[in-house]
């Protein structure tokens, strides 16, 4: 294999280009990002970067000395992939051919219909993304967030600190049910009303209203929300659009065995894009994690230099972690495969809780709010059982 072409250049790419070298690849390497910035850290965006307390120079994810000798194509974008030759076409009529591809684009976020061209209106995926909206509540004024998932939750959060009046609008019952359960969703959610953020539940959103400039919510119930400045976080599409007719098959973002291969020889995905096959569940799982990004594109890589002849390592346990009222909040594990989940150390109340979530009383779950210690401990046991 003399070239391999990573497609995507943030923590998933640039951890599958240290990989390759690490792994001792020392052929021609080319990282192409649709970005033009090098890769940098997203987790920050939604808290220290979006309340100025940490700078544009700390999300680097490369050291001053880092060399991958890798050539670096930002600011291009991938538009196809030639199945016969492996050459990914970029959008300004450029080819890159390559023995080996990784993909790793990532995810965009969700949009609102109809918000298009609205001022006021964010979406938070992007450094620019947060340059934009950091500017925006440095003004101050009432922000409404569509959608209580842990990116809402962050932003609502950074907002509440900098003195914002925040209301947070989800159309389910029950914020973060879907990846907390519905019982512990509750529990961390009501993190916004101890704070006294407004949290409308049950509702969806039915548009904005506004000229050129939004200026308020409209809910399906017939409320309205005043609001200065919008920011939509409703999940995130896998970008994987460029990729069809290529023959690699796509579901849910690009479909992979356990070990990041792909359906066509010589070609694996990672990070946010990639539905990789968990086999201790038996089915196909995207893994919208930093940690997922960071430790996944190792085994792909292994996968793609030995041309698909190794055994899949069985990944770790999903982890994601989420900072928001000065409560470190931890999960591991998969809470839609509990059905039991009990509180083993704190109080609700108190919002200091361990909680672990069993299935047959077998642990495979567990959320830690201030709870570092024992989460740590309970983490490398889940890992361990399901190893």
């Amino acid at each position: 294999m003399r070239t391999v072409a990573v497609v995507g250049a943030s923590l998933a790419g640039l951890s599958a280009a240290r990989s390759l070298r690490q792994q001792g690849f020392d052929g021609r390497l080319v990282v192409i990002g649709d970005e033009v910035h090098r890769p940098y850290d997203r987790p920050p965006l939604s808290k220290e970067f979006l309340a100025g307390t940490l700078g544009e120079a700390e999300l680097a994810l490369e050291s001053d000395d880092e060399d991958l000798r890798a050539e670096w194509l930002l600011g291009s974008r991938a538009v196809g992939l030639d199945r016969t030759d492996r050459a990914v076409r970029l959008a300004d009529g450029r080819e890159v051919r390559a023995d080996g591809v990784v993909i790793a684009t990532g995810a965009a976020a969700r949009s609102l219909p109809g918000s298009e061209g609205l001022a006021g209106v964010h979406t938070l995926r992007t450094l620019d993304d947060a340059r934009a909206l950091r500017d925006e509540l440095a003004r101050g004024g009432r922000l409404v967030v569509i959608g209580g998932g842990f990116i809402g939750a962050e932003v609502a959060s950074t907002a509440y600190a900098l003195g914002l009046d925040v209301t947070v609008v989800e159309v389910a019952p029950t914020p973060l049910a879907g990846p907390l359960g519905a019982a512990m969703g509750a529990i961390v959610s009501a993190l916004h009303a101890d704070h006294g953020v407004r949290l409308l539940c049950g509702v969806g959103v039915k548009g904005l209203s506004g000229e050129t400039r939004v200026d308020a919510v409209l809910l399906e119930d017939g409320r309205t929300v005043p609001a200065d400045i919008v920011v939509v976080g409703v999940g995130a599409r896998p970008c994987v659009e460029w990729l069809e007719g290529s023959g690699v098959v796509l579901d849910n973002g690009v479909k992979c065995g356990a070990d990041g291969r792909t359906s066509l020889a010589g070609v694996v995905a990672v990070g946010d894009c990639a539905n990789w096959y968990d086999p201790r569940a038996g089915l196909h799982r995207r893994v919208e994690h930093w940690t997922g990004a960071r430790e996944r594109p190792a085994n792909a890589v292994a996968t793609l230099l030995a041309g698909g002849a190794v055994e899949p390592a069985v990944p770790r346990p999903p982890y994601f972690w989420s900072d928001q009222y000065g409560v470190k909040i931890q999960f591991a594990g998969h809470a839609a495969a509990a059905d039991s989940v009990t509180i083993e150390a704190g109080a609700a109340d108190t919002r200091d809780v361990l909680a672990v979530y069993r299935r047959a009383g077998d642990p495979v779950a567990v959320l830690g709010m201030n709870q570092p210690r024992p989460f740590m401990r309970w983490r490398k046991q889940l890992a361990a059982a399901t190893s």
